[in-house]
Protein backbone atom coordinates (compact mmCIF):
# COMPACT_ATOMS: atom_id res chain seq x y z
CA UNK A 1 0.00 0.00 0.00
CA UNK A 2 1.56 3.30 -0.56
CA UNK A 3 1.50 5.94 1.87
CA UNK A 4 1.24 9.26 0.59
CA UNK A 5 1.56 12.68 2.46
CA UNK A 6 -0.92 15.44 2.84
CA UNK A 7 -0.42 19.37 3.75
CA UNK A 8 -1.83 22.22 2.91
CA UNK A 9 -0.85 24.83 -0.18
CA UNK A 10 0.40 27.98 0.99
CA UNK A 11 1.15 30.96 -1.70
CA UNK A 12 4.68 29.66 -2.64
CA UNK A 13 2.84 26.80 -4.12
CA UNK A 14 0.78 28.66 -6.55
CA UNK A 15 3.33 27.80 -9.67
CA UNK A 16 2.66 23.95 -8.83
CA UNK A 17 -1.06 24.90 -8.70
CA UNK A 18 -1.41 26.11 -11.94
CA UNK A 19 0.91 24.06 -13.66
CA UNK A 20 -1.03 20.69 -12.13
CA UNK A 21 -4.65 22.05 -12.18
CA UNK A 22 -3.90 23.29 -16.10
CA UNK A 23 -2.63 19.59 -16.91
CA UNK A 24 -5.15 17.76 -14.87
CA UNK A 25 -7.98 19.38 -15.98
CA UNK A 26 -6.24 19.15 -20.05
CA UNK A 27 -6.36 15.88 -19.52
CA UNK A 28 -9.44 15.19 -18.21
CA UNK A 29 -11.80 17.20 -20.30
CA UNK A 30 -9.77 18.49 -23.68
CA UNK A 31 -11.13 15.25 -25.68
CA UNK A 32 -14.83 16.82 -24.99
CA UNK A 33 -14.41 20.48 -25.21
CA UNK A 34 -12.73 22.29 -28.19
CA UNK A 35 -9.69 23.86 -27.75
CA UNK A 36 -10.58 27.56 -27.50
CA UNK A 37 -12.78 26.64 -25.09
CA UNK A 38 -10.44 24.83 -22.94
CA UNK A 39 -7.91 27.70 -23.67
CA UNK A 40 -10.46 29.99 -22.42
CA UNK A 41 -11.32 28.02 -19.17
CA UNK A 42 -7.58 26.84 -18.24
CA UNK A 43 -6.53 30.98 -18.93
CA UNK A 44 -9.14 32.19 -16.79
CA UNK A 45 -9.02 29.48 -13.78
CA UNK A 46 -5.46 29.21 -13.77
CA UNK A 47 -3.68 32.06 -14.03
CA UNK A 48 -0.87 32.69 -12.03
CA UNK A 49 -3.29 35.75 -10.48
CA UNK A 50 -6.32 33.51 -10.09
CA UNK A 51 -4.41 30.56 -8.37
CA UNK A 52 -2.93 33.13 -5.79
CA UNK A 53 -6.37 35.16 -5.21
CA UNK A 54 -7.67 31.26 -4.54
CA UNK A 55 -4.87 30.67 -2.20
CA UNK A 56 -5.01 33.84 -0.28
CA UNK A 57 -9.14 33.30 -0.03
CA UNK A 58 -9.19 32.54 3.73
CA UNK A 59 -12.69 30.86 3.20
CA UNK A 60 -10.52 27.97 1.45
CA UNK A 61 -8.38 25.38 2.29
CA UNK A 62 -6.17 23.45 -0.83
CA UNK A 63 -4.76 20.41 -0.24
CA UNK A 64 -1.90 18.89 -1.64
CA UNK A 65 -0.93 14.83 -1.53
CA UNK A 66 2.43 13.64 -2.31
CA UNK A 67 3.73 10.68 -3.17
CA UNK A 68 7.04 11.03 -2.40
CA UNK A 69 8.37 14.44 -3.41
CA UNK A 70 6.00 14.76 -6.42
CA UNK A 71 2.72 16.35 -5.93
CA UNK A 72 0.12 14.21 -8.06
CA UNK A 73 -3.54 15.64 -6.99
CA UNK A 74 -4.96 18.04 -4.75
CA UNK A 75 -8.30 19.18 -3.92
CA UNK A 76 -10.15 22.74 -2.88
CA UNK A 77 -12.73 23.02 0.24
CA UNK A 78 -14.69 26.05 -0.24
CA UNK A 79 -16.87 27.75 2.41
CA UNK A 80 -20.02 29.86 1.28
CA UNK A 81 -22.31 30.10 -1.95
CA UNK A 82 -24.36 27.34 -1.27
CA UNK A 83 -27.15 26.19 -2.93
CA UNK A 84 -30.11 27.19 -1.90
CA UNK A 85 -30.68 23.32 -1.56
CA UNK A 86 -28.33 22.98 1.16
CA UNK A 87 -29.33 24.22 4.62
CA UNK A 88 -27.13 23.75 7.88
CA UNK A 89 -23.08 24.69 8.03
CA UNK A 90 -21.43 22.94 4.77
CA UNK A 91 -18.48 22.93 2.53
CA UNK A 92 -17.95 22.89 -1.03
CA UNK A 93 -15.40 20.52 -2.63
CA UNK A 94 -14.26 22.38 -5.20
CA UNK A 95 -12.23 20.54 -6.95
CA UNK A 96 -10.23 17.02 -6.83
CA UNK A 97 -7.64 17.03 -9.75
CA UNK A 98 -5.54 13.95 -9.80
CA UNK A 99 -2.42 13.15 -12.11
CA UNK A 100 -4.01 10.91 -15.13
CA UNK A 101 -1.33 8.16 -13.91
CA UNK A 102 -2.26 8.18 -10.11
CA UNK A 103 -6.39 8.04 -11.20
CA UNK A 104 -7.41 4.89 -9.66
CA UNK A 105 -4.64 4.48 -7.39
CA UNK A 106 -5.97 5.79 -4.21
CA UNK A 107 -4.54 9.43 -4.26
CA UNK A 108 -8.71 10.42 -4.94
CA UNK A 109 -9.75 8.66 -2.34
CA UNK A 110 -7.01 10.19 0.04
CA UNK A 111 -7.96 13.52 -1.11
CA UNK A 112 -11.74 12.47 -0.58
CA UNK A 113 -11.16 10.94 3.34
CA UNK A 114 -8.91 14.40 4.09
CA UNK A 115 -11.91 16.34 2.47
CA UNK A 116 -14.36 14.81 4.73
CA UNK A 117 -11.80 14.47 7.85
CA UNK A 118 -11.08 18.25 8.12
CA UNK A 119 -14.86 18.84 7.17
CA UNK A 120 -16.14 16.75 10.39
CA UNK A 121 -13.22 18.59 12.10
CA UNK A 122 -15.14 21.83 11.50
CA UNK A 123 -18.18 20.73 12.24
CA UNK A 124 -19.77 21.03 8.98
CA UNK A 125 -23.11 19.14 8.38
CA UNK A 126 -23.29 18.79 4.38
CA UNK A 127 -20.24 18.32 2.42
CA UNK A 128 -20.73 18.85 -1.24
CA UNK A 129 -19.63 19.20 -4.67
CA UNK A 130 -20.40 20.11 -8.43
CA UNK A 131 -19.76 17.17 -11.50
CA UNK A 132 -19.98 17.20 -15.08
CA UNK A 133 -23.16 14.76 -15.80
CA UNK A 134 -20.93 13.48 -18.99
CA UNK A 135 -17.94 12.03 -16.21
CA UNK A 136 -19.01 8.75 -14.81
CA UNK A 137 -15.84 7.31 -13.36
CA UNK A 138 -15.83 10.61 -10.72
CA UNK A 139 -19.92 10.32 -10.77
CA UNK A 140 -19.68 6.80 -9.41
CA UNK A 141 -16.52 7.76 -7.39
CA UNK A 142 -18.30 10.38 -5.64
CA UNK A 143 -21.10 7.17 -4.97
CA UNK A 144 -19.16 5.49 -3.74
CA UNK A 145 -17.80 7.76 -1.04
CA UNK A 146 -21.64 8.39 -0.20
CA UNK A 147 -22.70 10.98 -2.44
CA UNK A 148 -26.27 12.01 -3.71
CA UNK A 149 -27.29 13.74 -6.33
CA UNK A 150 -29.41 16.59 -5.37
CA UNK A 151 -29.85 19.30 -8.24
CA UNK A 152 -28.00 20.20 -11.53
CA UNK A 153 -26.69 23.64 -12.58
CA UNK A 154 -25.05 25.11 -15.89
CA UNK A 155 -21.16 25.45 -15.74
CA UNK A 156 -19.93 27.76 -18.71
CA UNK A 157 -16.25 26.00 -20.29
CA UNK A 158 -15.97 29.13 -22.12
CA UNK A 159 -19.29 29.70 -24.34
CA UNK A 160 -20.27 26.09 -23.93
CA UNK A 161 -23.08 25.89 -21.38
CA UNK A 162 -22.53 22.40 -19.50
CA UNK A 163 -24.72 20.89 -17.15
CA UNK A 164 -22.90 19.59 -13.81
CA UNK A 165 -24.82 17.12 -11.16
CA UNK A 166 -24.62 18.58 -7.85
CA UNK A 167 -23.95 16.30 -5.15
CA UNK A 168 -24.13 16.08 -1.40
CA UNK A 169 -23.12 14.05 1.71
CA UNK A 170 -25.05 14.45 4.95
CA UNK A 171 -22.08 14.24 7.98
CA UNK A 172 -24.26 13.96 11.03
Amino acid sequence: MTVFSIRIATIDDAPLLQRLGSKTFSDTFSAFNTAENMKRYIEKNFSSDKVKEELLDTNAQTILLHDGAECVGFARLRRGGNPVEIQGKAIEIERIYVEKDYIGGGVGNALMQECIRRAKEDGVEVIWLGVWEHNPRAIRFYEKNGFKKFSEHVFMLGDDAQTDWLMRKDLN
